[in-house]
Order: structure tokens, then sequence, then C-alpha cells
């Protein structure tokens, strides 16, 4: 990429004067119509980009080119049953267009924690369940108390039917004096069947230092393919990926992916009072749908990352 177009978290900021080639790669409605399936969808190949298109394999071809080159999106080639194919991801959550004469990166008022999925300081879990790395299954199947093995350290999915885990986070912000207005939790989650089923519906809550802020409802345990990041050795027939969800606690409430669904406010989790962060993931014993959970963690399913806390600062 060329100019002074500077990078900062998921925004990009383009300089019309400077950085023809990001322009020239929004004006198209086949990229952009390719943009908004990969922001709605996740990372994608060329031909499932194609099919949901109802395009050529040829223009989509092209056109994800034109999109690599101007830093739109990123690709990886990853091997398939049938030589390789081409993952193509969104690389950024917004394009802004400045028109200054100087450019300057957007300053950071953010304070985020990447937790690893196996670093859980606390469970209570009913069968099935169980843990896996992106070697192989750790502990025994079905076995509550394979949640204590020692290997959990390495866990990149776990899944359960009933009950929780629970991490806690440093509250950093309480070391760098800064006052929070608004902490969100990013992560990958479906529901948890016996085999897969894209209609097995699950409350998912999430409640944070002792308080409930959501529960989202997860249409389904996805394995209609195999998700991006899953090791090959994992069968097919498992669960595969989820649903990249960001669940945000301010001032106006608790929201997920935007949505407002619930009244507990920042005010409720009392922060600035705690050293830590406690999140508590799970599925209640009165749950209208107890559809189980998977959590995705960093080499499983289609996002290779963490679970992940942001805390915002106020202005």
């Amino acid at each position: 990429m060329t100019g002074a177009a500077a990078r900062t978290r998921d925004f990009l900021v383009v300089d019309p004067e400077r950085d023809l080639d990001v322009l020239r790669g929004l004006a198209s409605a086949v990229r952009v119509q390719i943009l908004k399936l990969l922001h709605g969808e996740g990372p994608l190949n060329v031909n499932d980009i194609a099919a949901r298109l109802a395009l050529p394999q040829s223009t989509v071809s092209s056109n994800v080119q034109t999109l690599e080159d101007c830093g739109l999106i990123r690709c990886e080639t990853l091997k398939a049953r049938k030589g390789s194919q081409k993952i193509c991801h969104a690389a950024h959550e917004e394009v802004l267009v400045v028109f200054k004469d100087e450019i300057t990166p957007i300053a950071s008022d953010v304070i985020e924690v990447s937790m690893p999925l196996g670093l859980y300081t606390g469970f209570d879990v009913s069968a099935p369940c169980g843990l896996c790395s992106t070697d192989g299954i750790v502990g025994l199947l079905d076995v509550p108390n394979s949640f204590l093995d020692p290997d959990r350290m390495k866990a990149a999915l776990i899944w359960f039917t009933r009950g929780y885990v629970e991490y806690q986070f440093p509250n950093n912000s309480r070391l760098t004096n800064t006052a929070v207005s608004a902490v969100e939790f990013i992560l990958e989650l479906s529901s948890e069947v016996p085999g897969t089923s894209a209609d097995w519906p699950s409350d998912i809550t999430l409640s944070v230092n002792g308080k409930d802020a959501a529960t989202w409802t997860s249409p389904g345990d996805f394995g209609d393919k195999r998700g991006v990041y899953t090791p090959d050795w994992w069968k097919l027939k498992g669960s595969q990926y989820g649903k990249l969800k960001t669940f945000r606690i301010s001032d106006e409430g608790t929201f997920v992916d935007g949505l407002r669904i619930s009244d507990t406010t920042l005010a409720d989790l009392e922060i600035a009072e705690h050293h830590s962060i406690r999140l508590r993931i799970g599925v209640k014993p009165d749950a209208r749908h107890p559809g189980g959970i998977n959590i995705f963690g960093r080499g499983f399913g289609n996002y290779d990352q963490d679970i992940v806390m942001r805390l915002y600062a106020r202005a």
C-alpha cells in the first residue's frame, strides 16, 4: 500500500490525494459486495464468495486481487482436499477518507487484553463436555474433571452442555488511572449438540463482576464446512466454527453487535472498584434454550483470536 494511509486498530485512514489505489479499490459495486459479505459472514474462499454473490469465479478472483493489492482485504493460501484454497479476510472495519493537509493516526483510547481460552480461573460444567488444543483432545471426553488437566492451558476449543467457565482479566485502567466509558468482550461462540445442527438454539449468558450482562441466543452448532483455522485432525462432523460476537456494556446499557439487549450498565459492574474484571460465560440451568456452548480460541474456528476484552477511556 502506498501513500499516507495509516492503520490504527480496525480503521484505515485514507488521504484521497495520495491513496488513490484504495479509492479505486472501493470504486466497484462488485468489490463493495465482496467487502460487505466478508464483514457479515467472516473469512471465505473465492469459490464461496462466487457462489454467494452468484458471480463467475473469474470475476471474483480478479476483484479479490484488486482488493488485496490495495490492502482492503488480506488473503492466505491453505491446503484443501484438492490443491489449495485462497481464504479472504476483511482487513478493516471502517475506512475513513480524511480531507486534511496532514493525517495523523487516531489516538488510541482503548486498553486491550487478549485472554487465552484455557486460562479460566473457575468452572462448573456438565457433560457432554470437553477441551482440545490444536494438537488433540485434552484429558478425557465428557469428564468435567478434565477441565482441571494442566494441559488445559493449551485449549483452543471448549464445549459443555450447561454451566460456565470464568476468566479473570486484569483491570489495567486502574494502573493507568483511566476512567472507563465502556467495556467490550469479543469472542467466537456457537451452540453445542452431539454432531452438529445449524438449527439448535442455545441461550448463552455473559456475566461481568457477578452481574448478568447479556444473553445471546446462538442459532446453532455449525459443521457444514471446516472452520478456516480448525485443524485437519478435527473430525468434520464436529463443531467447526461459531459467530464472532461483540458484547459492549456502557452507560446506556448492554449491546450485542450494536443492538441494545439489556439494562445492565457500566455503573452496575463497578469496574473502578475492582483490581480485576471477572467474565463468566455459560448456559444457565433455567435457560429457555439450553443448547450448550462452544467457545473457540486461537487456532480453531473462523477467527484466529482468543477472548478479547477492550476498555474504552472516557473522554
